[in-house]
């Protein structure tokens, strides 16, 4: 199974601003480790970047840029979307059957738009995802805290068995002891 790791939406609007989401610094870091680890196992690493007509989403603004910290390679795919869907009218399945790729590993922000939709489509598309549990982030939403969301999701995706292909939540620190390659 070829795997590649999507990183989804981890731009400075979520990270800066009125509500950023909940411990970016310590996510971002995670997620540095998570493509490091990609990297060295010769893994396909891809962006993904929400934009909007206006700020702070318009594409090339500030806060469309990739959040400071998030350590990409220039040569590393881009994808451009304008939905929580990262497959939605964008190029990402055009880019990972050309590479074979058969499993994501998915990481990003928020927990409960973009990197929820990413990776329910996913499956649906018969992708088999891995859910990095700690290097993904949200913001509270008024019902629940930002934890409480995080929590939410990787208790939901773990327990999720509907669809064909598998859904595992794993912490970013066993990615190094797993079989995963």
């Amino acid at each position: 199974m070829s795997t590649a790791l999507l990183i989804i939406d981890v731009q400075q609007a979520l990270c800066t601003g009125v509500a950023p989401v909940l411990e970016a610094a310590p996510v971002i870091q995670r997620i540095n480790q998570a493509s490091a680890w990609a990297r060295s196992q010769g893994m396909p690493v891809i962006f993904v970047q929400h934009e909007e007509a206006a700020e702070p989403w318009c594409f090339d603004c500030p806060g469309w840029q990739l959040a400071k910290g998030l350590h990409a390679m220039a040569h590393e795919p881009r994808v451009r979307k304008q939905t929580p869907d990262a497959f939605n009218q964008t190029e990402l399945e055009g880019l990972l059957k050309a590479r074979g790729i058969t499993r994501l590993l998915v990481c990003g922000m928020q927990s409960d738009f973009c990197v929820d939709t990413s990776v329910r489509r996913a499956l649906s598309l018969g992708y088999d995802v891995v859910l990095l549990g700690d290097a993904h982030t949200s913001v509270d939403n008024g019902v629940l805290t930002a934890a409480q969301i995080i929590a939410h999701h990787n208790a939901t995706f773990a327990s999720m068995t509907s669809f064909g292909p598998r859904i595992r939540v794993m912490p970013v620190a066993a990615l190094y002891a797993s079989a995963i390659r």
